[in-house]
């Protein structure tokens, strides 16, 4: 089994290495450097410590991936049974190699020792008169997400090394700050070349000097508008509004009273799409999350569930309806996936504790919307949709009942001839895959265009 001892070399110069490192250093017969770009190896030079280094298969890579990929192979395949791997700053800090070692030490492949040396967090830290204890985040720019992004902590960002790594960390950033936020490059921290760089953030890629010992800093964001885009605002507001010294209107709110303002806003949602105004969707699409943050904000006081606890639910149903994308089931087509859709709902209500019956449409659904459903369910559960001439049969007798209907005086026996006629027309719609809500929807909005055009508006 082969032995490797990892050795971090600082951050800075030689005279900042610690002895003990110096000593093995210097006592080692096999040395193997990550790299060789570091203010440490110029002494080793001096002294004429031989070690190899992995910098030609940077030279050769693209991407960083594969670069560490490959310096982990080749450390394997090493012939010595025991030597030195040598890397900037601290071996747990901000180094990938030594990670993916460290998963081949778990599989018994290699036994590691790893020592230390300063990493340059600290050095950074006192150049920029940052309190990491105030927040601190260490993100790495060549896997830099904008949802990785913590606004109100310090964030130090490593591997801004080149001009085409500085752009893209650029881009990343400008999604949640401002262009002209201000940043500060930090290049070879605790050394005697160290040096602070600020200025707005669209300049960044157009900086000279980066290195393999550069860092951005991102400092926390104090302006409160500035967070206004960020979730745990939105959440922070409404435990405002709800608790002590808040909204008297959005303290007496329940489930229950916010019902009908789900349903409005929802509505307002479809007049916003129909209309193709993506300023009004947006806004209205705001209306809608107000009242799934209202709805958790209560039961979270109630001690039953909150928003994480939603979206926990809502991704785990999507990774589990989905498994020809996150699985292995196969669906080519979008018929194939509707069909193993089905097959997932109805194992989820076999193993429900929620009380359902065959056909399972919510009660509240808009009623011609829930006729749609309970016929587009029946037929599934064995019970097809009628032949349509057949159907334009029933649609003439039901009418013929209805007229009936209407020339006496019984209420009841009206309105229940009434929504037979449309029952039966919603049925051919559903032969056609019309959708009889929208169907109506388009005629109202017709009327309505009719209507002003009529009147002068």
């Amino acid at each position: 089994m082969k032995y490797i001892t990892i050795i971090g070399l600082g951050a800075g110069e030689a005279d900042q290495m610690s002895f003990g490192v110096y000593k093995q250093l210097r006592g080692a017969e096999h040395i193997y450097l990550r790299t060789k770009e570091h203010p440490a190896v110029a002494m080793l030079e001096e002294e004429g410590i031989a070690f190899q280094s992995f910098d030609h298969i940077y030279e050769a890579n693209n991407q960083f991936g594969n670069v560490y990929a490959e310096i982990v192979e080749k450390l394997l395949e090493v012939e010595e049974e025991a030597f030195i791997y040598a890397v900037p700053g601290h071996p747990l800090v901000a180094e990938e190699t030594v990670q993916r070692l460290i998963e081949e030490e778990k599989k018994g492949t290699i036994q590691l020792r790893i020592q230390g040396g300063q990493s340059f967090l600290d050095p950074a830290f006192s150049a920029l008169r940052v309190d990491p204890n105030d927040g601190f985040q260490l993100l790495d720019a060549t896997a830099l997400v904008p949802e990785q992004l913590m606004l109100t902590q310090h964030i130090l960002i490593s591997q801004v090394y080149d001009q085409m790594s500085a752009s893209n960390t650029k881009l990343t950033l400008m999604e949640k700050y401002p262009d002209d936020y201000e940043v500060t490059l930090v290049t070879a921290a605790g050394t005697s070349e160290e040096k602070l760089e600020s200025f707005p953030l669209f300049e960044l890629d157009r900086r000279a000097g980066l290195s393999n010992l550069t860092a951005l800093y991102v400092p926390p964001v104090k302006e409160e508008a500035l967070l206004y885009r960020e979730f745990g605002k939105l959440k922070e507001i409404i435990s405002i509004l709800r608790g002590p010294g808040g909204c008297p209107w959005d303290q007496k709110q329940t489930h229950a009273s916010l019902k009908r303002y789900l349903i409005e806003e929802a509505y307002e949602v479809i007049d916003a799409v129909d209309e193709e105004d993506d300023e009004h969707l947006q806004e209205e699409l705001g209306d809608v999350l107000l009242q799934v943050m209202l709805h958790a904000r209560i039961a979270e006081e109630e001690g039953f569930f909150s928003i994480e606890d939603i979206v926990g639910t809502l991704n785990e149903k999507m990774i589990r309806r989905h498994p020809h994308v996150f699985g292995d089931i196969q669906a080519e087509t979008s018929e194939e996936v509707n069909r193993n859709w089905e097959k997932i709902k109805q194992a989820e209500r076999a193993g429900s504790d929620r009380e359902t019956d065959n056909l399972d449409v919510p009660a509240s659904f808009p009623a011609l919307m829930r006729t749609a459903e309970l016929q587009k369910q029946a037929a599934k559960h064995g019970r097809p949709l009628k032949e349509e001439p057949l159907l334009w049969e029933m649609v003439e007798a039901e009418l013929q009942e209805w007229k009936e209907a209407l020339q006496g005086t019984d209420k009841e026996q009206q309105k229940e001839a009434f929504g037979s006629v449309l029952f039966v027309l919603v049925n051919i719609a559903n032969h056609h895959k019309l959708h009889p809500e929208e169907s109506l929807h388009t005629a109202n909005r017709k009327f309505e265009q009719r209507y002003g055009t009529e009147n002068g508006k």
